[in-house]
């Protein structure tokens, strides 16, 4: 095919991809016929609008028309596709609260990323449509492992530990999440049957160290706490603060995938509460630690949390997995709880200061999980 042809090709593509969309947003009975007879003939669904991104879905979301959503969407449309304002077409259905084509995009888009998650066992690429492809300490383990961190105060006062990559600054965590963190050790300690005799913890990523000081301030402390931190900043971190001295406290130094390997993971007997919040890790990882919860966990009264952040900058990519977290979990024999939690607190101070914002979500959705009972 010669250079000509294609153009010519790529010009006819583009018109019928915006006359697609031009025809959706007409909305009348002739012009939804239009759009049925324009899919037909090859009308790109993938195609956006130069000025302002809109696709053909954005399109079906903004004349609130779910059977066109579904139609779209079964013909080929990218639910996770986002205009010019970093809007997909759930986000323009919940804006109208239409809560059908909200609900259609998200199950399309669990179906999916649960789809590709099974391909993806039997293939050594990730398959995550959400997954990152910055390859700095923001979307790459190894290189934010290499990376310097910095831990710091700002100008209100709240504790950062933050890493900086091509001028660009975001928390590893920040001190605003000590509210979601006083909760998750609320729901996961406070009604334990084997708290009044020392709970056996296991925490995956130490960051600030909230939710640790949160664990050993429990009444009566944990009988066993195991803290996996594989950043050197951070362990240089927890020695400067004496986490090396406490009682009780073991520190194994590197990735939680290396102590599966030895098996110091495991514990001795199992583990009462296990909790994780890496950084920098994607969600086929933490599938991986999903696995093997099982036989981390000391029986059907333990239980398991993580930090539920993934997709968070997107209120359509947040839930979609949080419920596929929750199929994953369901899977391998657990049953899942969500408690929502407020992260807004009405202050008028700034908690991104000069970071980048990382939670966009109202609501944090705290997973409980505990295996079902036979």
């Amino acid at each position: 095919m010669d250079i000509d042809t294609e153009e010519v090709q790529v010009d006819k593509a583009i018109k019928l991809g915006n006359d697609l969309v031009e025809a959706i947003l007409n909305a009348s009975p002739s012009s939804l016929l239009t759009v049925k007879s324009l899919i037909e003939v090859g009308a790109p669904l993938w195609y956006q609008q130069e000025d302002g991104g809109l696709s053909a879905l954005h399109a079906a979301c903004y004349i609130q028309n779910p059977e066109l959503v579904q139609l779209l969407l079964d013909k080929g449309a990218i639910w996770n596709c986002v205009d010019d304002l970093g809007n997909t077409a759930g986000d323009v259905a919940l804006s109208l609260n239409d809560e059908e084509s909200y609900r259609i995009i998200r199950d399309a888009g669990l179906r999916s990323e649960f789809l590709l998650h099974v391909l993806s066992t039997k293939s050594e690429n990730s398959s995550d449509v959400l997954r990152s492809v910055d390859g700095g300490p923001f979307g790459s383990t190894t290189a934010f492992l290499n990376s310097r961190l910095i831990f710091s105060r700002d100008s209100y006062g709240q504790e950062i530990c933050s890493v900086v990559s091509d001028g660009i600054t975001v928390g590893v965590m920040m001190g605003w999440e000590r509210g979601i963190m006083r909760r998750t050790v609320e729901i996961l300690c406070g009604e334990h049957p084997a708290r009044s005799s020392g709970l056996r913890v296991l925490n995956v990523g130490f960051g600030l160290g909230i939710i640790d000081t949160m664990f050993q301030n429990l009444d009566p402390p944990p009988s066993c706490h195991a803290i996996i931190e594989p950043h050197r900043d951070v362990l240089a971190h927890m020695r400067q603060n004496k986490w090396y001295d406490r009682p009780g406290v073991r520190i194994l130094e590197g990735r939680w995938q290396d102590f599966v390997e030895t098996g110091d993971i495991y514990g001795e007997g199992g583990w009462d509460v296990v909790y994780v919040d890496t950084f920098a890790e994607q969600y086929e990882e933490l599938k991986k630690f999903f696995d093997i919860l099982p036989d981390l966990l000391d029986g059907p009264e333990s239980r398991f949390s993580f930090f539920n952040g993934l997709g968070a900058t997107n209120l359509l990519f947040y839930d979609v997995y949080t419920q596929l977290s929750e199929l994953h979990l369901k899977e391998i024999g657990f049953n899942v709880e969500w408690v929502d939690v407020d992260v807004e607190d009405g202050s008028p101070t700034d908690r991104w200061g000069d970071t980048k914002s990382y939670f966009k979500a109202r609501l944090y959705r705290l997973p409980l999980a505990k295996m079902v009972q036979m």
